[in-house]
């Protein structure tokens, strides 16, 4: 358990999906609910718009690639922060209050399921490239890659855990060298859950986003570190 210790995630976007049975848009309720957080102080939004889609609740973001917005489409909440400050725990309290809030004003009797996506760097402490990681040290490839007659600028792998006993969510996981930053480890995970009655409460909206991070810090961190042993890094050819 050590090891977990050792790496240092770095979230680059949360995303959470809360699907409905498809309902005509109405921005109105939004813009109550919009106005309701400015008088409640600190409004996780600054942000309100109308598009052919849906009500859009958003910040202003500065990176190319971020975002930070809340939209209700006819068949969904979508939440969206990419490339911003929000931290996970933040994240998952924000989409378990705005959604609760707008549920209610919406008057949505049901979310048919729910899809968590989480995106994050991490290096590898043992190689200075993570392809060298993904290639030597994780699939302990040696002279396979000549079938190619090339080496690939992208390694990765995918694993895809179902619903089981004991685990009613699925995870599918992508492990994968980052074009950006070669030293850096992309991981990404896609979180499937099943129904909530909002009339129930939505303290399952955010245990579902603390349980899809908790998959990548400790059991996805677990398997990274297996691999991820102290030797000699063999050179790459550029």
């Amino acid at each position: 358990m050590a090891r977990l210790m050792l790496y240092t995630p770095r979230t680059i976007a949360l995303l959470a999906e809360l699907y409905h049975p498809p309902m005509m848009p109405d921005p109105a309720p939004i813009q109550r609910v919009h106005n309701q957080l400015y008088r409640d102080g600190d409004p996780p939004y600054s942000s309100f718009q109308v598009t052919n889609g849906g009500a859009v609740l958003s910040n202003p973001v500065q990176s190319p690639g971020a975002s930070s917005l809340a939209a209700f489409l006819p068949d969904r909440f979508q939440f969206r922060e990419e490339l911003s400050s929000l931290t996970h725990d933040d994240f998952a309290a924000r989409v378990r209050k705005v959604s609760a809030q707008v549920s209610a004003a919406r008057r949505v009797p049901l979310f048919t399921s729910m899809h968590v996506t989480l995106r994050t760097l991490v290096n590898p402490r043992s190689y200075k490239d993570s392809r060298a990681y993904l290639k030597h040290g994780m699939f302990g490839f040696d002279d396979e890659m000549e079938a190619f007659g090339r080496e690939p600028a992208l390694l990765g792998i995918r694993l895809v855990f179902p619903a089981a006993e004991g685990h009613p969510e699925s995870h599918s996981l992508r492990i994968e060298s980052f074009s950006s930053d070669a030293r850096s480890l992309f991981i990404e995970i896609v979180s499937s859950f099943g129904p909530i009655v909002p009339n129930n409460g939505l303290a399952e909206v955010e245990a579902n986003i603390l349980t899809s991070y908790r998959f990548i810090t400790e059991q996805t961190m677990r398997f990274i570190g297996g691999f991820d042993t102290a030797g000699v890094e063999p050179e790459e050819e550029e």
